[in-house]
């Protein structure tokens, strides 16, 4: 199911990357006291009170501005605003309101979207009593916060949460058969993924151009290809986001990124000769987040030398260190070379992904891992594994019962994932490990 999105908009050095950067609780968006540090869109998962969304970071917008950068800005801001479910409005309560304040707000409202107006940089009483000045910009509920320090966020993030859409209100995916992958492709313009869309299909279903940025717009397909069945998404290039400066490039990168919840399987593709780029390893992250199977294909791998292959292949792998865990196969779109290999493993990503193991299966495999390497004592305890469930499927997640969770070091933890991921054939999924107190439960359910 594809995550509500939240956009968040202000005018330049208001905090709104700050703020990005609570809510996701990460710094990943840039933070300095320059205006016009953030030009593009920045994307991250968030967990508000339980309720995932996707949250956008945008560039400091001035509806008015005659400035080309401030225009380019001006069109990414639009862009959010039109994909967005709900509007994330930043005002500095340290300053009287602004003519751009009243601009931006006036732009929100004709969204007829749901908009929530936050006064930041109130870190004390004074600076919250001062923030009534910005009620003259026909706010009817303000809520005033400190991004910096965490102030009032939470309750910013509870009104976040009460304006979204219900999760039922999108409609779910149409269900596929269990013979059935679902798959997404992803990656930068020109690396080939409406290529491989149209030799999957077998026709031109999506046009092939070698200008980048030929697709707009995401396209799905049933195809049958090698004796089984797949829905695959063609997506747009995904390009660094600096070279995205079209609405309609931008709406569709957004749409693109929607379609990592519609998959089993996120195929990401990339040119060779180029590499991983970040950006490509941003897509990987998201799809990893988002428990996603993930199958990264290595395309014009024919147009390089033995070397050039082994190289392409040791880069791809090191810039893979966050998930080592996923296949690379080099194939060419163009001549079908590879092809075969890469949707063997698309297809056996997908039965991974929402594969189920019987909980008497699974802790005969356990008792053979703690026999083989009971946990470590730490710190004077001796933490027992009791035994293991999967909790779900689809993607997989797992609840180990234990004593003293939190003396169990990571390194066993990931030795547990590893050799269930081993021996079940989790190839190409992330594991989720959930390592529970059993005195814990055992005192809830008194």
């Amino acid at each position: 199911m594809s995550l509500p999105i939240v956009a968040i908009v202000g005018r330049p050095n208001v905090g709104k990357s700050t703020l990005f950067n609570r809510l996701v609780g990460q710094p990943l968006a840039i933070v300095h006291d320059a205006p016009g540090v953030t030009r593009d869109r920045h994307y991250a998962d968030a967990d508000l009170h339980g309720r995932e969304i996707s949250l956008v970071d945008t560039g400091g917008f001035d509806p008015t501005t005659d400035d080309p950068m401030g225009q380019g800005i001006a069109r990414q801001v639009r862009a959010a605003i039109a994909e967005a479910d709900v509007l994330l409005c930043v005002l500095d309560a340290s300053l009287p309101p602004t003519g751009p304040d009243r601009d931006a707000l006036q732009l929100l409202r004709k969204s007829g979207k749901p908009v929530i107006v936050a006064g930041n940089k109130v870190d004390g009483l004074r600076a919250e009593l001062a923030s009534a000045e910005l009620y003259r910009l026909g706010v009817d509920q303000l809520y005033p916060i400190s991004a910096l320090h965490g102030r009032g966020t939470a309750e910013l993030a509870a009104a976040i949460v009460a304006a979204l859409p219900p999760p039922s209100a999108a409609p779910p995916p149409e269900p596929l058969a269990e013979d059935v992958a679902r798959v997404t492709l992803l990656g930068r313009p020109n690396a080939g993924k409406s290529s491989l869309f149209n030799r999957l299909a077998g026709e031109e279903r999506a046009l092939v151009d070698h200008r980048p940025g030929t697709t707009r717009d995401t396209v799905d397909s049933p195809v049958h290809f090698a004796g089984r069945d797949f829905l695959v998404v063609d997506t747009a290039g995904i390009r660094r986001r600096a070279r995205i400066d079209e609405d309609v490039e931008a709406i569709s990168v957004m749409r693109a990124l929607r379609s990592v919840g519609r998959a089993d399987v996120v195929l990401v593709m990339v040119d060779a000769h180029e590499g991983l780029a970040e950006q490509d390893q941003r897509l990987l992250g998201l799809a990893a987040e988002r428990g996603r199977a993930i199958v990264v294909g290595l395309n014009k791998f024919d147009l390089l030398g033995a070397a050039e292959r082994r190289r392409a292949e040791q880069e791809a792998r090191r810039a893979l260190g966050f998930a080592p865990w996923a296949p690379l196969h080099g194939l060419s779109a163009k001549t079908g070379a590879g092809v075969g290999p890469l949707m063997k493993a698309v297809w056996e990503a997908s039965r991974a992904y929402r594969q189920r193991i019987g909980t008497a299966e699974l802790n005969r495999f356990f008792e053979e891992v703690l026999e083989r390497r009971p946990p470590p004592t730490h710190q004077g305890r001796a933490p027992r594994l009791y035994y293991i469930t999967q909790v779900s499927q689809a993607p997989p997640v797992f609840a180990v019962m234990c004593s003293h969770p939190d003396a169990l070091k990571e390194s066993y933890k990931r030795f547990v994932g590893n050799q269930l991921r081993e021996r079940f054939g989790f190839t190409s999924v992330p594991l989720l490990l959930r390592f529970r107190d059993k005195r814990r439960k055992r005192h809830e359910l008194a």
